[in-house]
């Protein structure tokens, strides 16, 4: 395999340039402000659009030219990264661990620190359960935010209208949206592909809808509020101290900080087990039932695997996981309405699990980490900021067509496990 040729490759980044132009044109050339008379005033930005064309002419050449490269160097040594991936992965996992467990001390207690860091394993937790459906199993789920919602809700309820803790409710949320799983599973039985993912994309908004129109039992757009805040063992956190509370029981100085980093654990604690469950159930029948299920189905059931067992298991236990951040979700913000269970959170979340590898836990949790707190990154950037975190979602792909963590270790081997390539696996389409 040669080299790229350089004149095809200016070719290809000028086109790349052309299209750039056609969209930005009218997305960054033209825009409308209030003027000083209350107006509308249309302004000429060219010049934005002129750098950002230069900047696709420039990464486009530069890209076609290096994969070109990467392709003759992949030919003569295609074990190198492989090995080396492998080698920073058994470093890199208990690194983020020791990181994580540590981090209230690290950040000597910041609020936006821990805040932040509670959202990434929200989302940590959403797509290791999300995995279990599309990286394992390889079901293409497009409406994963429905059991989200469902386990959000389900706290919100039971706790407001029957009084119950946060940590009976906890595992009766899970068991709820494990059952819409069940039930979304078998109307999919015998689908597979872009059908799967339709029909999986439409529950999650007939969920959504449901949610916005029962307004006697969801409050509708209103949402439900008051949520009752989850405790330590019965002492609550209460900000004035005294008899009863968590700061008086320990007789530390009352801070609003502690139920912050209560919550940090908690969120914390629930990834944990999400990430413990998984891989226990992938080194069991179960998981390696999953992984037939993902590579081929038609030979999945030659081997006498019940398929429809092997898909509903995979759906709910996925959404349990995903109703158990729905409720902690649901504790943490004291409040719940349908805006927060939208299209875009599934995406997001597929997209986490497809960037960090299908079937990776460590490539997951590095993929909420670059993907939420990238946001937080970028939020200086203002206009530009969703431009700049698209693309460089897009390198992120081109340069890691298989995910950041791209290799995987077999669920059962014979002698030593060897990590093998993301390429000889799934690509989870159903």
């Amino acid at each position: 395999m040669g080299r790229t040729n350089p004149v095809a490759a200016v070719k290809d980044a000028a086109l790349a340039a052309l299209v750039a132009f056609g969209l930005f044109a009218m997305m960054v050339g033209l825009r409308t402000e209030i003027g000083p008379e209350g107006a509308l005033v249309l302004r000429q930005r060219w010049g934005d659009v002129a750098i950002l064309c230069g900047l696709v002419f420039l990464g486009r050449l530069l890209l076609t030219l290096w994969l070109g490269r990467r392709r003759v160097a992949a030919s003569t040594k295609p074990g190198r990264w492989t090995a080396r991936l492998q080698q920073a992965g058994r470093l890199f996992a208990p690194a983020m661990l020791a990181v994580a467990l540590t981090l209230p001390v690290l950040s000597g207690g910041d609020r936006y620190i821990l805040d932040l860091g509670i959202l990434v394993l929200t989302y940590v937790m959403l797509g290791w359960g999300l995995n279990i459906v599309v990286g394992l199993a390889g079901l293409l789920d497009l409406g994963y935010v429905a059991f989200y919602g469902i386990g959000a809700y389900s706290y919100a309820l039971l706790a407001t209208e029957f009084g119950l803790s946060f940590w009976l409710c906890l595992p009766l949320a899970g068991i709820l949206a494990a059952f819409w799983g069940v039930l979304l599973g078998f109307p999919v039985l015998r689908l597979r592909g872009d059908y799967l993912a339709i029909v999986t994309l439409a529950f999650g908004e007939i969920i959504r809808v449901v949610l916005l129109n029962w307004v006697s039992l969801t409050g509708g757009p209103n949402g439900i509020a008051g949520i009752p805040r989850p405790s330590f063992f019965g002492l609550p956190f209460s900000a004035a101290g005294g008899e009863g509370s968590f700061a008086g029981f320990f007789g530390l100085e009352p801070s609003p900080s502690h139920r912050v980093i209560f919550l940090y654990y908690l969120i914390l604690g629930l990834a944990l087990l999400t990430n413990w469950v998984t891989i226990r159930l992938r080194r069991q029948p179960l998981g390696r039932a999953w992984e037939a299920l993902r590579e081929d189905e038609i030979a999945c059931r030659a081997l006498g695997i019940n398929v429809t067992v092997t898909k509903l298991s995979a759906f709910a236990i996925g959404a349990m996981f995903g109703g158990f951040a729905g409720a902690f979700f649901a504790t943490r913000q004291a409040f719940v309405s349908p805006e927060s269970f939208t299209f875009i959170e599934s995406a997001i979340i597929l997209a986490i699990v497809v960037l960090g590898g299908l079937g990776s836990q460590v490539g997951v949790a590095v993929a909420a980490l670059v993907m939420i707190g990238g946001f937080e990154v970028f939020r200086d950037l203002g206009d530009y900021r969703m431009l700049v975190f698209g693309g460089a979602m897009v390198v992120i792909m081109v340069l890691r067509p298989r995910g950041l963590v791209g290799t995987r270790t077999p669920s059962i081997a014979l002698g030593e496990k060897r990590a093998i390539s993301g390429e000889l696996v799934g690509e989870g389409h159903g």
